[in-house]
């Protein structure tokens, strides 16, 4: 398990991103970690980019998820809404346990920060895979 949240300033720089694991997404994606959590309550954050097409599977966060938009055209859609566009500056507040999926547009990367909280050694529950996007 990684260290819990810095006690003081800390600067992470650019360049150490690594591929998702297999399995998340449509296809594996750039994931840079900027905070890492471990004990209950502290956030977990992250910068993703993912190439044209990419979504994620169905998935959850037991204390929520909140997503900023960095650059590129994205969709997002929770479990009983529509799709929804999304663009540079737009953030979306997931609920605790909210079914949701996000991904970028067939024609546009998408990058996005990710905060999220742990709980119980965990910051997110991956489901089945988004059979069509409606």
């Amino acid at each position: 398990m990684s260290a819990s949240n810095p006690k003081t300033m800390t600067i992470r720089r650019p360049g150490k991103a690594v591929r998702s694991p297999e399995g998340v997404a449509t296809s594996p994606f750039w994931v840079e970690m900027l905070l890492e959590g471990s004990a209950d309550g502290e956030n977990t954050a992250m910068r993703a980019t993912l190439d044209p097409g990419t979504i994620t599977r169905w998935h959850t966060h037991p204390r929520g998820q909140l997503l900023y938009v960095l650059s590129g055209h994205g969709l997002v859609q929770n479990e009983n809404g529509p799709v929804e566009a999304l663009r540079a500056g737009d953030a979306v507040w997931f609920a605790p346990g909210e079914r949701h999926w996000h991904g970028a547009t067939d024609d546009s990367p998408f990058s996005y920060i990710s905060i999220q909280p742990m709980e119980n050694g965990s910051v997110v529950e991956w489901l089945q895979p988004v059979e069509a996007r409606s």
